[in-house]
């Protein structure tokens, strides 16, 4: 069946204002233009779309079945025509970054940026702090530390404080700081995390005997099974904190480095490298709104 595309428009922006002076506003035609659109299409259907009440519209069960097709085929249509519309041509950016930030944050977000930068095509690899730039051919690493590496160009992109955590089960069995002195504790290639959190929180640090992990991800995952508590950055742990595998018993966190947006000196910045960069800094802006 052929159905005007006009009549379409003036039906779902009638549809969402359920008035029909408003619909005509927004598409700037008159308001008999637009009635006259939809009874156009209500006589091709065979079916009413709309009551006419006495101050705007109310939509029949056919309009209302109508409706969210319409809205997805025109939000389909203007994205295929903004990519169209972008003349620039395609770009592949290689990022590696650390598992935790890829997995806790950037992937998330990732259909935000592939709309946002829809001339990138994204090559994500994955290591665990330890990377060769320019043998690995990355445009950018995204790293945790303290932003000193040689010869390249670091920016913060977020501080991430590590907090204890574990699950609701063994939460309920610490009080104070010094009942984890009884529990597992999991580590990370970072040796020091929990004398420097024992020290921060002011009582004396337990021999650590608890099992060794190269990667936040199997910490966190060991953690939410059971296997003990663990020091972790919280801000890439929302989901599990939301779903309750794992949960904060105390306050104290502890302060070791941030994650960084890194590439090398000797590296030209690219379109895609601007794109990527812009939107990162856009995305942390409304992360802490």
């Amino acid at each position: 069946m052929h159905l005007p595309l006009n009549a379409l428009r003036a039906f779902e922006a009638s549809a969402r204002h359920l008035n029909l002076t408003r619909a005509a506003q927004e598409l700037h035609v008159t308001q008999t233009a637009v009635s006259q659109h939809i009874r156009k299409l209500e006589e091709r259907l065979g079916k009413p779309l709309f009551r006419r009440l006495p101050r705007g519209l109310a939509l029949t069960d056919e309009g209302q079945a109508l409706l969210p097709v319409v809205t997805e085929s025109f939000s389909n249509l203007a994205r295929a025509l903004e990519k169209l519309g972008d003349t620039r041509p395609r770009e592949v950016l290689t990022v590696g970054a650390v598992g935790t930030f890829a997995v806790g944050w950037l992937l998330p977000r990732l259909r935000d940026f592939q709309q946002a930068c829809p001339f990138v095509d994204l090559r994500l690899l994955t290591h665990n702090n330890r990377v060769d730039m320019a043998g690995e051919g990355l445009d950018y690493a995204i790293r945790f530390g303290d932003g000193a590496w040689h010869g390249t160009h670091a920016e913060r992109i977020m501080d991430a404080p590590m907090s204890v955590m574990c699950t609701p089960a063994l939460a309920n069995s610490l009080r104070v700081p010094s009942d984890l002195a009884r529990q597992p504790l999991l580590r990370s290639y970072r040796t020091d995390e929990w004398s420097a959190w024992f020290e921060a929180a002011g009582v004396p640090c337990p021999v650590v005997r608890g099992a060794v992990f190269d990667s936040s991800l199997t910490l966190a995952e060991a953690a939410a099974q059971g296997a003990g508590a663990a020091l972790l950055p919280a801000c890439m742990f929302e989901r599990e904190l939301r779903q309750g595998r794992l949960v904060r018993p105390f306050a104290l966190e502890l302060r070791r480095g941030a994650y960084w947006l890194t590439r090398l000196q000797s590296r030209p910045v690219t379109a895609a490298m601007h794109a990527f960069h812009g939107w990162l800094a856009t995305a942390q802006k409304t992360k802490q709104k």
